[in-house]
């Protein structure tokens, strides 16, 4: 018995689809997390999970029930499936104890550990006026797991959160899946928020799935370029200095990872000047030109990420490019996932 499953969903609006076709399952126990840029149709996709929108065609069942759509029920919603909004609400000048109030209901024990859980016991006499960002969303999750759900929805947790909360909400929710039993599925602009959570991941652009698979499968070896910019900088390669000189060549470009462009000592190696260093706290981000090899845009050049200080703009310097790191990747466009 699946989990959730959907089938060849798909929802139109004035613009054209929303949603392609998405086809997907999803077993207990298991996140799913969903990356894509705006405007793919990640919170349409998850509103119709939750009962929250219509689809035009296709069907959801959770747990062998079909999700019914605002359409087709007075009260929208699906029993066991919960969804947080990023532009969630509290009642305002409430205390945090009467927004929470039906846990009452539940045994003394049970709300403690959910309290526990969201890190929310010493809040219970503020205002939620008096509540920062990340309280605020925390007592919103506590507050929508006191409907016992068994499929939690979320929609960009982490957006507007400083590092701390961001960081405290992180460890909440994988504390919820671990010890409650519950299932996920977030979206997120940051994938890498997401990367050490998901069982599975989802890119969606322009409505539809394009890849899917592990969390380590689609960070290290992405099948589209689109797909490798979402988790941040990389570096295109010439095919001649990649060393990837084969027939599918014409239709891929070589990429790879600042982190794999690495300094030596090495003569043999690619030969550049420092043209550009930028300092983050625990790395250098160096822009490298490699005289003589030319590219559409110009001479190439290379980003590498050192935790050494790389030296000043001017500076010649070696580069090495591990060949087990480069990714042959498609350029940007839809392909059938």
């Amino acid at each position: 018995m699946d989990f959730l499953r959907v089938r060849e969903i798909s929802k139109k609006d004035d613009r054209g689809f929303e949603i392609q076709g998405v086809s997907f399952t999803q077993e207990p126990r298991k996140n799913i997390a969903i990356a894509g840029e705006t405007g793919s149709g990640k919170t349409t996709l998850l509103r119709m999970i939750a009962g929250l929108a219509q689809p035009d065609s296709g069907t959801i069942h959770f747990k062998e029930q079909p999700v019914i759509g605002p359409a087709d029920k007075l009260i929208p919603g699906q029993k066991g499936i919960v969804y947080l909004s990023q532009h969630f609400e509290l009642p305002n000048f409430l205390r945090v104890e009467q927004v929470l109030e039906y846990a009452n209901e539940w045994e003394e024990h049970d709300a403690r550990a959910l309290f526990r859980i969201c890190r929310i016991e010493h809040l219970f006499k503020r205002r939620t006026d008096q509540l920062s960002g990340g309280e605020r969303q925390r007592i919103a999750i506590a507050r929508l797991l006191i409907m016992a759900p068994e499929l939690f929805l979320l929609d960009e947790p982490f957006s507007n959160t400083d590092p701390a909360n961001k960081q405290l909400l992180k460890t909440v929710i994988a504390d919820i899946s671990r010890e409650m039993d519950i299932s996920f599925i977030m979206v997120s602009h940051e994938p890498n928020d997401t990367l050490p959570w998901a069982d599975e991941f989802f890119v969606m652009k322009e409505g539809r799935i394009v890849e899917r698979g592990s969390a380590k499968s689609i960070y290290d070896s992405p099948r589209l370029a689109y797909t490798a910019g979402l988790f941040g900088r990389y570096n295109v390669v010439p095919h001649q200095v990649a060393q990837t000189e084969t027939s599918s060549q014409y239709d891929t470009i070589a990429i790879i990872r600042p982190e794999h462009v690495i300094m030596t000592s090495d003569t043999s190696a690619l030969t550049g000047t420092i043209r550009e260093v930028a300092y983050f706290g625990h790395y250098f981000e160096c822009v490298i030109e490699i005289p003589g090899i030319e590219t559409e845009t110009g001479l190439l050049t290379l980003v590498s990420r050192t935790v050494h200080y790389p030296g000043e703009n001017g500076t010649a310097i070696n580069v090495y490019l591990n060949p087990a790191q480069i990714r042959l990747v498609t350029p940007d466009r839809v392909p059938n996932a």
